[in-house]
C-alpha cells in the first residue's frame, strides 16, 4: 500500500515511517512541504501521493504552550486535523489520526474506554477532541488512535526532549528531581504504537476510534523510578503532588486509556509499559552517543 504521514518530522511520525518502510511505499510529508494549517498545501500534496492510507501525526503537543497559546493550539490540532482528514477524504484514502488520553478529565477511577465521554480539562486537550469531531466530519471511513505519554528512540520535534529523555539527562548531571505522584497514565513506546498502528493499517481496521497504549499504568513518579533502575542511573528523585508543580495547565489525575476496541477485534499487541520501558532504554544502550 502507498501510505501518507504527515507529522514524519516528529518522534512517533518516524517510528511509523521506519515501521511501514520495506512493506509498504511510504509518502512522507514534512512541514516544511505542507504545513497541516494550509489546506492548498495539504490538498496539492495528498493529490500528489495518491495514497491507499494517510496517517496524520503532526500536533502542537507542548501542553503549557497550548494553554498560553490556545489559538495557535487550534489551528493545528484541529484545523490542521480537518485540512489533512479533507485531503483525504476528497482523494479516496482512509485516514488514520492520531489523539491523546488529554480528551479526558481525569474523574474516572478506572481505565477510560472508547465508549466514554471526552471531557478534557486544558486547551491542549480540547484542540485535539476538536480535531477528533472534524475528523469524523470529514469522513465516515476514518480512524482515530488515541495514546498516552508518547516516548521514543526518535527526537521530540514539538517539545524538544521527552519525559523520559529529559528525567535521564537531568540524574546523570546529577540535578535533583521532583515527580509528580499523583497522576496516572501508561506512558507509551512509539516504537510498539507504530507496531500496532501498522497492524491496524494492515487489517483494514473498521471505521472509528480505538485506544492504543502500552499495558498497564503507573504515574509519573513510578515511571521515573524505573526508567532510572533500568538505565543504571543513581539519582536524587522526590515525589511530589501535582498542586506542587508549578504549570498553568490541569491535567487529568487519570488518564489510563483501555484498548477495548482492539481487543473486540484481536489485534492489541501492545505490550506491558514495564517490557516496553526495558526495551526503550536497551535500545538507548546500543545507540552512539
Amino acid at each position: 500500500m502507498k501510505v501518507a504521514i504527515f507529522g514524519v518530522d516528529g518522534q512517533l511520525g518516524r517510528a511509523v515511517a521506519a515501521t511501514l518502510a520495506g512493506a509498504h511505499a511510504v509518502i512522507p510529508i514534512a512541514r516544511a512541504s505542507a504545513d497541516v494549517r494550509d489546506a492548498e498545501a495539504v490538498a496539492a500534496a495528498v493529490r500528489r501521493a495518491a495514497p491507499d492510507w494517510v496517517v496524520n501525526s503532526a500536533a502542537m503537543t507542548h501542553v503549557d504552550r497550548c494553554e498560553t497559546e490556545p489559538l495557535a493550539a487550534f489551528e493545528v490540532n484541529a484545523v490542521g486535523a480537518y485540512h489533512v482528514a479533507r485531503a483525504a477524504a476528497e482523494s479516496g484514502a482512509r485516514l488514520m489520526h492520531v489523539s491523546t488520553d488529554y480528551v479526558f478529565d481525569g474523574r474516572k477511577p478506572t481505565p477510560y474506554t472508547e465508549d466514554d465521554v471526552a471531557r478534557p480539562l486544558n486547551a491542549y486537550g480540547v484542540s485535539k477532541l476538536a480535531g477528533e469531531w472534524f475528523v469524523q466530519s470529514a469522513s465516515d471511513t476514518n480512524v482515530i488512535v488515541r495514546s498516552s505519554g508518547l516516548y521514543g528512540l526518535y527526537k521530540c520535534s514539538g517539545k524538544g526532549s521527552s519525559f523520559a529523555e529529559t528525567i535521564l539527562s537531568r540524574a546523570r548531571q546529577g540535578q535533583p528531581l521532583r515527580v509528580v505522584s499523583d497522576e496516572r497514565l501508561t506512558p507509551t513506546f512509539t516504537e510498539d504504537l507504530a507496531a500496532q498502528m501498522r497492524l491496524m493499517i494492515e487489517s483494514a481496521v473498521p471505521p472509528g476510534v480505538y485506544h492504543a497504549t502500552n499495558a498497564g499504568s503507573c504515574s509519573w513518579y513510578d515511571f521515573a523510578l524505573e526508567l532510572l533502575r533500568l538505565a543504571g542511573v543513581n539519582g536524587s528523585i522526590a515525589p511530589i503532588p501535582a498542586s506542587e508543580w508549578k504549570s498553568p495547565t490541569r491535567r487529568p489525575a487519570n488518564s489510563v486509556l483501555e484498548n477495548r476496541a482492539l481487543a473486540a477485534l484481536g489485534l492489541d499487541r501492545m505490550p506491558e509499559w514495564r517490557d516496553a520501558l526495558a526495551r526503550y532504554v536497551a535500545a538507548l544502550a546500543k545507540t552512539p552517543s
